[in-house]
């Protein structure tokens, strides 16, 4: 090697080296007395104009007159849960007294085959024909609009029948039972005048028609079809059966292929439709061989909550029939699951079931029912022949006949529902023939078979739009029939779940507690968390999961289900939590430790939950004034209270309805209502508070009247709110200048006082030092109209301290426009052209309008506010600078909080055979078939009964079935799924830090310094180094995959429940040998080729 060859190799070396640019100084002391500056003069805007140091001032002064009382948690849980046992019980009786009047009216009426009878009919009433005469059933039924019934126009004297579009509204049986069930009227309009809190009343025929108190005029959807069936309803099954363990076992073999396949499907969906989160079930498809449609649930029954029967409907609608059918091997497997369940003394231990789905049965399978039910019978088999095959009929009524069940012949698709209801009617005789009228409680559930269940969907906080149902069944009780276990239907009455939580009074539970009910089956009632809607398009549905959400799947940091197991068994007790709670749509967490009480409600299934958090959530402010003096307070202009909360029961005396809960507190103070009931320890609260903050209206007018609008030109409004839900607002500009006009209003629901929650800048607020602001900023994605954010709002706590015991009386703020907040923050980010910068290491004179810098205003969750660039104020940092949010993220400045949400939907590719929709209608399963229907015409004519079709909602489903087929297009779906998300936290504690980050070939600095007296940080970066290699931290929600072990281990896994307490299995005079006969058959070539001629069109 020569001389030169080692100095060449060092120049080589230094050239591969990267070349560390000079990076940008960043003054420390300059960022810091920015921020100084900034935050100096936002706090004496924000002081100013929202009178936040002169309300704290007129608390303070009136701390000597208040008491804080601390909340007895248990005492509170067992008041409220005994008061929902009153209101329930009054609801029991009501139901008891329709029962009574249902079975002596059934009892005197004999039987009329040829009876003519006039009724109301809820589709016909007050519609004319062409000469405008009323039509038959549709005479006139005057209707008027009702509060108390979501203003639905309702008529509180009558009842009218409802009817599905496949029941004959003239049939002997319904004209009977209507006739029969007329008896009933008074006692509907009794029972309102008792009381007044009672909502729909109802008897649910065993033959279809439906009595509805208050009668409605019921409109039909848009195909002209009424599909509504009582009969198919959980109230109505639940109340005529006790709990069931079913195996449904179904024949795929080959010759059940085309139209019986098809039958065969829509059957096993209209029996998992008649099941509840009491039963178990599980499915079973034979052919050569045995197979569990669902692997993952061999051997084993599970249970019949909506997210499994959805489960089963998808499988069920991927079966293919293929070889050569043996039924022994399914019903061995079936009986033995059964009696391991039974042995175990898992599963609802009550009525045991195998449902036979065949079109015929050859082999020898008496030795498996010797084996396995005989002598004892403790498994009832009920079989459904499929086609029109009568050949194998003998064997298949046998199988029923000599186990208890019941046979049927289901030869067309419209036959499905009526047969399948018949094991109902089984099922029910042991319970019938002792007179066993048990209570039922039914899960929560969403009516959306009402007039207006959308605009009710917009318009109610999510998790109070449900409503559970007390049924009780109603009997024969002639002595004749008394061995057939005749169920006449089925009486009950809807409590929507608000009902309930209006007795657990909002202000008594404090800033952040909340009330909250689960079943015995550890599904949640109600639950402020409760989110059982989504959006499709434009839309809002029910999630298909939204009543069989468990307690451990909203309290999720219950890891070890404590909280769960206490309440299912219907303990009484507390614990303590620490959690974390989701607000703003996920984007921001609070931090609090929960107490939790619990016990259980007498008479029913449900147990009640109270929350309290920690510290200021368990204490009541008790203040003292004059009535005569809170009262001019109260009739201030700009004074509201919140209308979802009780101040006075406005609801039940019509005079009394249309009032707002401040004139009726008004009328009730003045004695101009003396009738009016009213929570006195909340009408006190709220003459206090309106007595403390009346001053607030004389200084926010001095204000707006004085205002400067070249220094603060974009102060909008200024408002408070206080524990007892008094609100005052002021305007600083015209109504008309607001730049957002939903604040304070119901149409921005976080932003008011509800039955569920504190306002959100309340809450915010009430966990921020007192004295201390909270700026807020919605989300780019949640921006109106989807544009830029253009407002802020901020909001200090207001804190009373009495005998060391701290409380939170109000909370108080201003709503700002963005545009003065960013130009506050621009005059403050630089230094004077004769600054004096000897002292300083960097670049001086300097400001954020330089080039070589970024500036950002972030708040405590890493939301822009205020950047160079106005395209990126509300999104997240993180995204916008991966580089310093990592860095921020390592020195602990901020931390990533990982949340979970169990109530998620996830999007699924688009699957043309989508689970269940092609079985929801008969008729479109139907139509799936039209090109077996072509090749094998004449083996349609001979099998399949068109003459029931004439009265079913087949025809017009076919017509819209067909039709949206054809403008259908490819989408992703959403299913339900579990996700988890990160929420960005920022460490009070660290009040500034700065550092270097290395970025290839420059290095990048930058400065945080907390904006004083708020959540904000100030941000100042290099913008000359490019530090793109650091990719950006977003808040990716993520779905979380199980793999197939775990997902099947959560599927399988049985969770702790309480059964039922009753159960009505057999009766020793039960006459098994009503087992079923075939069906009546005919054949109308006309109606027949109706359907074709649908297609054609």
């Amino acid at each position: 090697m020569g001389p030169w060859a080692v100095p060449w190799m060092m120049f080589w070396l230094f050239c591969l080296l990267p070349s560390a640019r000079a990076q940008t100084k960043i003054p420390l002391e300059t960022v810091k007395s920015w921020a100084d500056a900034f935050g100096g003069e936002l706090y004496s805007v924000v002081t100013k104009y929202s009178g936040s140091l002169l309300l704290q001032k007129k608390y303070k002064d009136v701390e000597p007159t208040l008491k804080i009382k601390e909340v007895d948690g248990l005492e509170l849980v067992k008041k409220f849960s005994e008061q929902m046992e009153s209101m329930l019980r009054r609801k029991v009786e009501a139901v008891e007294r329709l029962v009574e009047a249902a079975e002596d009216a059934d009892l005197n009426h004999e039987y009329n085959s040829s009876l003519e009878f006039d009724y109301y009919n809820s589709l016909l009433i007050n519609e004319k024909d062409e000469n405008d005469n009323y039509v038959e059933l549709g005479d006139e039924f005057i209707l008027e609009p009702n509060e108390h019934f979501n203003n639905l126009l309702v008529n509180t004297t009558y009842s009218d029948i409802q009817l599905p579009t496949n029941v004959y509204n003239k049939d002997p049986d319904i004209l009977n039972g209507v006739y029969m069930s007329e008896a009933l009227n008074p006692i509907f309009v009794d029972n309102f005048e008792r009381d007044p809190t009672l909502t729909w009343q109802y008897f649910g025929s065993a033959t279809g028609f439906f009595r509805l108190y208050p009668g409605i005029k019921w409109l039909p959807d848009e195909n002209g079809v009424i599909s509504f069936d009582c009969r198919n309803r959980g109230w109505y099954i639940q109340a005529a059966t006790s709990p069931k363990d079913i195996v449904i076992i179904v024949d795929v073999s080959g010759s059940m292929k085309g139209l019986r396949m098809t039958i065969a499907k829509h059957t096993i969906i209209t029996i998992l439709d008649t099941l509840g989160e009491n039963d178990f079930v599980n499915i079973i498809a034979y052919n050569d061989y045995v197979h569990f449609i669902e692997p993952c649930f061999k051997g084993i029954l599970v249970q019949a909550d909506r997210d499994n029967r959805e489960h089963f409907k998808q499988l069920v609608d991927e079966l293919q029939a293929k070889g050569v059918g043996t039924v022994n091997k399914a019903l061995t497997e079936s009986f033995k699951i059964l009696r391991e369940f039974r042995d175990a003394g898992q599963g609802g231990l009550c009525n045991q079931a195998i449902m036979l789905i065949t079109d015929g049965a050859v082999e020898d399978y008496e030795a498996v029912f010797e084996k396995y039910n005989w002598p004892d019978r403790k498994v009832r088999v009920f079989t459904y022949l499929i086609g029109r095959e009568v050949t194998f009929a003998p064997n298949v009524k046998w199988i029923a006949c000599n186990n208890k069940g019941y046979y049927t012949q289901i030869s067309t698709l419209a036959d499905v529902q009526e047969n399948v209801m018949e094991y109902l009617h089984v099922l029910s005789r042991p319970m019938v023939i002792n007179h066993d009228h048990d209570i039922i409680w039914t899960e929560a559930y969403m009516d959306s078979a009402l007039p207006q269940s959308e605009e009710l969907f917009a318009s109610q906080a999510q998790s109070l739009l449900l409503m559970t149902t007390v049924a009780m069944p109603v009997f024969s009780k002639k002595n004749e029939t008394r061995s057939h276990g005749i169920l006449l239907g089925v009486v009950g009455s809807d409590v929507p779940l608000r009902e309930l939580l209006k007795l657990a009074p909002r202000y008594k539970l404090g800033v952040h507690g909340y009330a909250f009910l689960n079943t015995n089956n550890g599904y949640i009632l109600s639950h402020p968390d409760l989110r059982p809607l989504y959006k499709e398009g434009k839309k809002l549905k029910p999630k298909p999961n939204y009543n069989s959400v468990d307690l451990s799947e909203v309290e999720w940091e219950d890891q070890d289900e404590i909280l769960r197991t206490a309440m299912i068994n219907g303990e009484t007790g507390y614990l303590s939590m620490d959690v974390k709670v989701p607000v703003d749509k996920g984007k921001r967490v609070l931090f609090l430790t929960n107490d939790y009480f619990f016990t259980d409600i007498s008479g029913t299934p449900f147990s009640l939950g109270v929350v309290l958090s920690r510290g200021h959530g368990e204490y009541i402010l008790l203040g003292n004034t004059s009535v005569e003096e809170g009262l001019h307070d109260l009739l201030q202009p700009d004074l509201s209270l919140a209308n979802e909360w009780i101040y006075c029961i406005t609801d039940i005396d019509p005079d009394h309805r249309k009032l707002s809960q401040l004139e009726a507190v008004i009328r009730f103070l003045t004695g101009e209502e003396p009738d009016l009931e009213c929570d006195e320890e909340l009408v006190q609260e709220v003459l206090f508070d309106a007595v403390v903050t009346a001053p607030m209206e004389a200084y926010w007018t001095t204000l707006a009247l004085n205002m400067s609008m070249e220094t603060d030109a974009g102060v909008e409004m200024a408002f408070l709110g206080t524990r007892a839900g008094l609100m005052r607002s002021a305007l600083y500009v015209g109504s008309e200048k607001i730049s957002n006009r939903k604040f304070l209003t119901r149409k921005e629901k976080e932003s008011i006082f509800t039955m569920d929650h504190f306002p959100l800048w309340y809450r915010r607020a009430a966990e921020h030092p007192p004295g201390s602001f909270i700026y807020s900023i919605v989300s780019e994605d949640d921006s109106e109209g989807g544009g830029l954010p253009k407002v802020v709002t901020v909001s200090t706590a207001v804190a009373v301290s009495v005998d060391g015991k701290m409380g939170i009386a109000a909370a108080v703020g201003v709503q700002i426009k963005l545009e003065l907040l960013q130009r506050k923050f621009w005059m403050s980010m630089q230094q004077p052209n004769d600054s004096d910068c000897s002292a300083l290491d960097g670049a001086c004179p300097l400001s954020c309008q330089d080039d070589i810098l970024n500036c950002f205003l972030i708040d405590n969750n890493g939301f822009i506010l205020v950047s160079k660039r106005p395209a990126e104020t509300g999104k997240f940092f993180g995204a916008v600078d991966g580089s310093v949010m990592t860095q921020l993220l390592n020195m602990g400045m901020f931390r990533r909080v990982t949340m979970y949400d169990y109530q998620a939907m996830c999007k699924v590719p688009y699957h043309h055979h989508s689970g269940a929709r092609p079985l929801l209608s008969p008729i479109y399963a139907f139509l799936a078939a039209v090109k077996w229907l072509i090749s094998d015409f004449l083996i349609f004519l001979l099998e399949f009964n068109m003459s029931s079709f004439w009265h079913s909602d087949n025809l017009a489903d076919a017509k819209a079935v067909f039709h949206h087929s054809h403008r259908h297009k490819k989408h992703d779906t959403l299913q339900p799924c579990d996700t988890e998300y990160p929420v960005f936290v920022y460490e009070p504690a660290i009040k500034e830090t700065n550092g270097l980050i290395e970025c290839g070939d420059c290095q990048k600095m930058f400065v945080a310094q907390q904006i004083a007296s708020s959540n904000l940080l100030l941000l100042v970066t290099d913008a000359t180094c490019d530090c793109s290699v650091f990719p950006p931290v977003l808040l990716d929600v993520k779905e979380v995959k199980y793999i197939a072990s775990v997902k099947c281990e959560r599927m399988r896994s049985q969770k702790l429940r309480r059964r039922p307490d009753t159960c009505h299995a057999f009766h020793p005079e039960e006459n098994a040998q009503d087992c079923g006969g075939a069906a009546e058959v005919s054949v109308s070539p006309t109606l027949l080729l109706l359907p074709l001629g649908l297609l054609l069109r």
